[in-house]
């Protein structure tokens, strides 16, 4: 079998993707257009979902799990975000939870409509749907069991039991109220599903709901304003939206090496946890010349009796 050629294009691409196309049909036009099939992504947006997706090329696809870090997390529990706004109805529960499935059941909710406001909305919310939770992820999710795809599994018509998992809902805000209509705007864990906080609001008010307009706004430090749309994207201009690799890591502490710190990249060699800490918090990218060398990340070494840090990626040996 021959073997695949080594990428020779690396960076990451923050894209705004529209509505109708899966997230893995952004990744297939990217590679079409650079040329290039080592190209992944940071998390999936549903088909009928917009907003920011952010591509990996080349080296940077090995660094996709920190583009949603935000500061003040540990290794061991990372703080991740990413924000949604989105649409709940209120009244209609479907077969997906969103607006492009069947609808299963119709609720009489008009009184509690009425009975409604933003605030007291708002205040339900704060109660029960922020902060730490339990979240069971729906059927149409890429979750796998028995490796297949709970969206494969529900299309066949077979529904399986899911765990529960923890998530965390870092801010909902109640936008406003239209009718049957919520308007939100959610903050929250990688792993979280809009659709399913939808659900459980629904739920919570005595009936159902579904999502309709769903829009990530953000992921980590990247937000709308950072991306570019899908379709301004042609093979002539494409290296031009290019970012560098660094900016993977942008969120993490850096930490400009010296000699023992390089020597320790060259052979994936661990080292004292004290040769980092004093740059911030873990985990901590290795960059010289906007360059990233490595990413190191904290371990527990019970025969040395002290903190360890282990180079967890390892990009490039040196610069020089």
């Amino acid at each position: 079998m021959a073997r695949r050629k080594p990428a020779t294009v690396h960076g990451l691409l923050a894209i705004d993707k529209p509505a109708g196309i899966t997230s893995h049909d952004v990744v297939d036009r990217v590679r079409r257009l650079l040329h290039e099939r080592k190209v992944g992504h940071s998390g999936t947006l549903d088909p009928d979902a917009t907003g920011v997706l952010l591509l990996g090329v080349g080296n940077a696809t090995r660094l996709l799990r920190y583009l949603d870090v935000v500061p003040g997390g540990t290794v061991e529990s990372p703080n991740t975000s990413k924000a949604y706004t989105a649409e709940v109805v209120l009244g209609i529960e479907t077969t997906t939870l969103d607006a492009s499935g069947d609808v299963t059941v119709e609720h009489d909710m008009n009184e509690v409509i009425a009975a409604s406001t933003t605030e007291s909305l708002q205040a339900l919310v704060d109660d029960k749907l922020t902060g730490p939770i339990m979240q069971v992820p729906p059927m149409v999710s890429a979750l796998k069991v028995d490796g297949k795809r709970l969206h494969e599994l529900a299309r066949e018509g077979i529904e399986v039991e899911r765990e529960a998992r923890p998530v965390t809902i870092h801010r909902f805000e109640v936008l406003g109220l239209d009718a049957n209509v919520v308007s939100i705007r959610v903050e929250c864990s990688s792993g979280t599903y809009v659709r399913t906080l939808a659900q459980d609001l629904g739920r919570l008010l005595g009936g159902g709901a579904h999502v309709r307009r769903l829009r990530r706004v953000s992921v980590g430090r990247f937000d709308e304003s950072d991306c570019v749309a899908l379709g301004d994207l042609t093979a002539e201009n494409i290296s031009d939206f290019l970012r560098p690799v660094s900016d993977c890591v942008r969120a993490l502490s850096s930490v400009a090496p010296d000699d023992e710190i390089r020597a320790a990249v060259k052979v994936g060699r661990v080292l004292p946890e004290t040769k980092f800490v004093a740059s911030g918090s873990a985990p901590w990218a290795v960059v010289e010349g906007g360059e990233v060398l490595a990413v190191f990340e904290p371990f527990a070494n019970h025969k040395v009796g002290e903190g360890m840090a282990r180079p967890s990626i390892v990009l490039a040996t040196s610069n020089g």
